[in-house]
């Protein structure tokens, strides 16, 4: 898809969910990009607008049942890499043989999973790909408060998992979600076993 249309695409994202971007400089080298806080499926299409409108070369994980019938095809030109839930874990070798390859994308993680509907943890898929790719982690957010999307600050992880996620809490503690009500606070289980 050329320039043109990517940003065409992306001003009428903006024009029909009435978001505006708002955004730090987009990241020179690949990251982990974290869609935050994840509550409804407009998150999809606004991470889209801020891709396009940014010319960044992202590839997003999504449940794999998104791609049967004609959908496959559109996820995949799009960027999308089916994520089995029997078998999440998987994905991380994958897109670790990908990097090991000399891809170089963005990688846009939605940690919160399924929107709201959670154990009320992050899941740390993006923190082991990021940590073990030396991927910085870009956040990325919605407020549907404030009615803006956009990217935040990219941060080095430390190893330090709770001191990493204090930076990343911190971060999205005004962020709101399409949906409030549905938003999940940054934490994953590791935190707390590691106490």
């Amino acid at each position: 898809m050329s320039r043109t249309i990517r940003r065409a695409v992306a001003r009428l994202i903006w024009a029909v969910t009435g978001y505006r971007m708002r955004s730090e400089p987009a990241p020179t080298r690949p990251t982990v990009f974290i869609g935050a806080p994840h509550t409804s499926n407009t998150d999809f299409f606004l991470m889209l607008a801020i891709a396009f409108d940014m010319d960044l070369d992202v590839r997003f994980l999504i449940k794999d049942s998104w791609f049967k019938g004609p959908m496959a095809r559109i996820m995949r030109s799009l960027g999308g890499i089916p994520v089995d839930r029997k078998d999440p874990a998987s994905i991380v070798d994958e897109i670790l043989a990908a990097v090991g390859r000399g891809e170089e994308f963005h990688l846009v993680v939605t940690p919160e999973g399924t929107r709201g509907a959670g154990s009320g943890y992050w899941k740390s898929g993006f923190y082991r790909i990021a940590l073990k790719a030396g991927f910085p982690v870009t956040l990325g957010y919605v407020d549907g408060v404030a009615r803006v999307a956009g990217i935040g600050p990219s941060i080095e992880l430390t190893g330090d998992v709770r001191a990493d996620m204090d930076v990343i809490r911190e971060f999205y503690k005004d962020k709101s979600g399409v949906k409030p009500a549905n938003r999940v606070e940054p934490r994953l289980h590791s935190e707390e076993e590691g106490a």
